[in-house]
């Protein structure tokens, strides 16, 4: 089985590296969550992180 880029990155999962970077930013999860959702999985390392850096 081929690792993910999850894996790649040194996470279990999606669910573990979107954990990883609520607590990081100091965020509830469920509001990364709901911006992983919005914005796609294509924008995991990219988008996301910055929506979650912007965060207030």
């Amino acid at each position: 089985m081929q690792e993910t880029i999850y894996q790649k990155k040194g996470y279990k999962d999606r669910r573990d590296y979107l954990e990883s970077l609520a607590e990081e930013h100091n965020i509830p999860v469920k509001d990364v969550l709901a911006l992983a959702v919005m914005l796609g999985k294509s924008e995991d390392f990219d988008g996301l992180v910055n929506a979650v850096e912007d965060y207030f």
